[in-house]
């Protein structure tokens, strides 16, 4: 396949409107949520002495991402996503303000202190899929993996000016004053957000029920092997380079004997380090793989988390910082980029939930297992274990190697056209069951086969249940396709998840049928699942002259 088009330029995306106006927010929201970070980081280590309880800082923010990504992404695709993220951005300001409001009244403890970062994540969590799915609105495919990088980018802007002036905000008004500055950031984005209108769908079918939702987008991801690997190598960078925020802290007091004006430098320095990974980035994409890319950014930061481990000094520590976060930004937006040019846009919301998920939940499990690594054989000899994983990381190139970009046309195939009924079916009437008849000669069988062995996985991807496919005992040159959907709206809802590139199987499959008509399709419903009343003929009145 032919690579997929791509910007020249890192800075792309910033001619289009409304990214850039959502974009240049959400530098103004980072700033506040980086500068929240090294507040609640930093408050932590002084309540208390306990390695376990300043990483779990680190996981209770990215837990909840982990437990509610999936759902989120759902709604993501199901409904208004500009809505869904002002509602999280609402409830973030919200939270922040209450938490502010608490560290100035001296309230704050270790457990309630999480409580709270706890709550941010939440809100995190909800916005995330909403935000990520909606890139591909606001910028064309070209542009797209530029624009996942300038997202990196704009955090890690931030991260460099961001945590060093956290931790200076820090040292002179307290902790309070970081909680303060970012419940006033999410101003901005609210504002953008508000600003921004998504052009309405045209036939948009009733959303799906949210655990439906869910099980398909995981069905779609289980039977995408590229989304697989994706989903795998995104866990295990997730769970060994989180080592290295999780326990900065710890790091920052215990061996480099820091302030809070330290944390923020080291921190500053891994936004710097990001920042000229998202601008090497399009270069990169030019002159190597993607599998080489993913493997040398699991490499570097090992070789970032050794340098860091083993410094007796910060001017040691910034390098290693430096490099980690040009690795960081490399690997994680090609795990997204490669996520979302692998997905179909009516499913792009949970899957990149389900991305989400694995990476977030890695760093989630191995903020609390270096934390408790690092309470009993101590933070450097954690920090190195971390960083021999890493390295093994790289080497999973091997078995579960990255897929490149390709030009596969995602978009939908738009061949469904509703058949007309003689049953006044409702929406929710069903169970449906679908049969196709396929007429093929012997000669074609074993290329029949093949081309129905990648139709059923197409078929449950976009939401088939039961399928099946059967030979006529009286007549072997006939073979029935069969599967079942809950409900008439799902029989629509599937037909219409086609894609351009779905629809070469059919076309396969159609040249191998004989005969001058087309497959017969037969739709039948399960009458003894709905009422009497309902699915009544339709009775066609005579024309009265």
């Amino acid at each position: 396949m032919t690579p997929a088009p791509q910007s020249q330029s890192s800075f792309a995306p910033l001619r289009h409107p409304y990214f850039r106006l959502i974009w240049l927010a959400t530098l103004v929201s980072n700033l506040g949520s980086l500068v929240q970070g090294v507040g609640a980081g930093w408050m932590m280590a002084e309540l208390t002495p306990s390695h376990d309880m300043v990483a779990l800082v680190q996981a209770s923010t990215t837990l909840p991402i982990m437990i509610l990504a999936i759902p989120a992404g759902a709604l993501a695709d199901n409904m208004d996503r500009r809505k869904v993220m002002l509602a999280s951005q609402g409830f973030m300001a919200v939270v922040s303000a209450l938490l502010a409001f608490s560290a100035w009244q001296g309230w704050l403890a270790p457990w309630s202190l999480l409580i709270f970062t706890f709550l941010l994540g939440l809100g995190s969590a909800m916005h995330l899929p909403s935000w990520q799915a909606s890139v591909r609105d606001l910028v064309p495919r070209e542009d797209l993996a530029a624009a996942v990088t300038l997202n990196s980018m704009s955090f890690n802007l931030m991260r460099s000016i961001g945590p060093a002036a956290g931790g200076l905000l820090v040292a002179w008004a307290g902790p309070e004053a970081a909680f303060a500055l970012n419940a006033v950031s999410y101003a901005a984005l609210i504002y953008a957000l508000w600003r921004w209108r998504i052009p309405a769908e045209e036939g948009r079918l009733p959303a799906e029920r949210l655990g439906s939702a869910i099980t398909v987008g995981v069905r779609y991801v289980l039977l995408s092997p590229n989304l697989m690997r994706v989903m795998a190598r995104g866990f295990v960078f997730g769970f060994a380079a989180v080592v290295l925020l999780a326990l900065l802290p710890v790091v920052t007091r215990d061996l480099l004997l820091g302030s809070a004006t330290t944390y923020g430098l080291l921190l500053g320095a891994f936004g710097l380090g990001a920042i000229g990974g998202a601008l090497a980035s399009p270069w990169l994409r030019r002159k190597a793989g993607i599998e080489a890319i993913v493997a040398g950014s699991f490499v570097v930061f090992a070789v970032g988390v050794g340098m860091v481990a083993l410094a007796t000094h910060l001017a040691l520590a910034l390098p290693g910082m430096l490099v980690a976060g040009a690795a960081w930004v490399s690997a994680l937006s090609l795990f997204n980029v490669s996520t979302q040019l692998a997905t179909p846009r009516w499913v792009v919301g949970r899957v990149l939930a389900i991305y989400q998920t694995s990476t977030f939940g890695g760093m989630a499990l191995g903020s609390w297992v270096w934390g408790g690594l690092s309470e009993v054989w101590g933070t450097v000899a954690a920090m190195l274990v971390a960083s021999g994983l890493m390295l093994a990381g790289a080497l999973m190139g091997r078995a579960m190697r990255m897929p490149d970009f390709s030009e596969v046309d995602l978009d939908p195939a738009n061949l469904f056209h509703e058949p007309a009924l003689r049953l006044n079916l409702k929406a929710r009437s069903g169970p449906i069951t679908i049969m196709v008849d396929w007429d093929i000669a012997p000669e074609n069988t074993d290329a029949f086969l093949a081309e129905m062995a990648d139709r059923r996985k197409v078929r449950l991807r976009d939401g088939a249940r039961d399928w099946s496919l059967m030979r006529d005992l009286e007549n072997p040159d006939i073979w029935i396709e069969c599967y079942h959907v809950p409900t008439w709206t799902d029989y629509i809802r599937h037909n219409q998840r086609r894609t351009r590139a779905d629809a070469g199987n059919y076309d396969r499959l159609l040249a191998l049928h004989r005969g001058p008509e087309r497959p017969h399709v037969h739709r039948m419903i399960e009458r003894r699942a709905v009422t009497a009343h309902d699915d009544m003929p339709i009775i066609e009145r005579p024309k009265t002259m």
